[in-house]
């Protein structure tokens, strides 16, 4: 059945690029409503749907954009909705982009559990992948691939000896969402917060809510969560980025040095195609989640 949350709830946290402090309340709502954001600084045109067909901007981040409002940094918000299996809520900021955290979708989920989840009278749809489906941009491919469950696998390669290449393989379920996948940060380099910082942009961004690396190494002090924490980042925005179709995929996602731009391509191609695709009731056998052989057999890293 379809989810919302049983109450509001509600967080202030600095914005990314603005580096000023944002206030964002969740919501329930009602089944089939999806995701909502509402911009409650905004008059007029307040609200947007989180459709792949809203996204206005990828750089950086997704940002979804509808009759000149915007909101930014969306990804790490709808990657938590979409880990905990929530469907309709409304999110509510006073900025024009949600707040960044600690880099990872990990305190969202908190926030989203503290408010506890609320079952709906209306079954859950789901798209199932029947024929592969790729695109690319010329330096990276994403693809989709018929399979009896979600999965994802992302190949990641950095010239920085501290990431290099990195691969991981996931079989969607809650529980290795919320273990293995929301505790990872976004990253980038020194001397790009640098650059953005000068052009104005990336004011929020520090050492609590990144990971950032110089010429050689991780300059966190803390050092990494995990040791392919990179990657697992890369597979936290494919959710979230994925999330904007409305409803869970089952397939097999597979990602080579892609983001968000080239994942929105994805959506808005395979929205394009309904010969490789259908839409089904979501039955509980599939709603269940693996195994926990299924599991701990499939969401090791595996080699590109």
């Amino acid at each position: 059945m379809q989810k919302t949350l049983a109450r509001d709830v509600t967080c202030r946290s600095v914005g990314l690029h603005s580096g000023r402090k944002v206030r964002m309340t969740i919501r329930p709502t009602a089944a089939d409503e999806g995701i909502v954001f509402c911009r409650s600084d905004v008059g007029r045109d307040n609200m947007i749907q989180a459709t792949p067909s809203n996204v206005s901007d990828t750089t950086l981040a997704t940002t979804l954009g509808l009759n000149g409002t915007r909101i930014s940094t969306v990804e790490h918000l709808l990657s938590a909705l979409f880990g905990l299996g929530i469907d309709n809520a409304v999110v509510e900021t006073d900025s024009f982009e949600i707040p960044i955290m600690d880099g990872s979708s990990e305190p969202f989920v908190a926030l989203l559990k503290e408010a506890g989840l609320e079952e709906q009278h209306k079954e859950k749809k789901c798209l199932v992948i029947t024929k592969p489906l790729s695109v690319t941009d010329g330096v990276g491919t994403v693809s989709l691939h018929p399979s009896d469950m979600f999965e994802i696998t992302c190949h990641i390669d950095f010239t920085h000896p501290a990431v290099g290449k990195q691969s991981h393989h996931l079989v969607f379920s809650p529980d290795m969402y919320e273990r293995t996948i929301s505790p990872a940060r976004t990253f980038g380099f020194l001397h790009e917060v640098e650059y953005l910082q000068a052009k104005g942009l990336a004011l929020g961004g520090s050492l609590k809510n990144a990971i950032v690396l110089n010429g050689t190494k991780v300059i966190n002090k803390e050092g990494l969560r995990f040791p392919d924490e990179f990657v697992k980042h890369k597979i936290l925005d494919a959710i979230g980025d994925v999330s904007l179709l409305g409803v869970p995929i089952r397939g097999h996602l597979v990602a080579r040095r892609s983001g968000h731009k080239l994942n929105n391509m994805l959506l808005r191609t395979l929205l394009q195609r309904p010969d490789c695709w259908t839409m089904e009731t979501l039955e509980p056998d599939i709603a269940a989640q693996p195994s926990q052989a299924t599991v701990e057999k499939a969401a090791g890293s595996v080699q590109a």
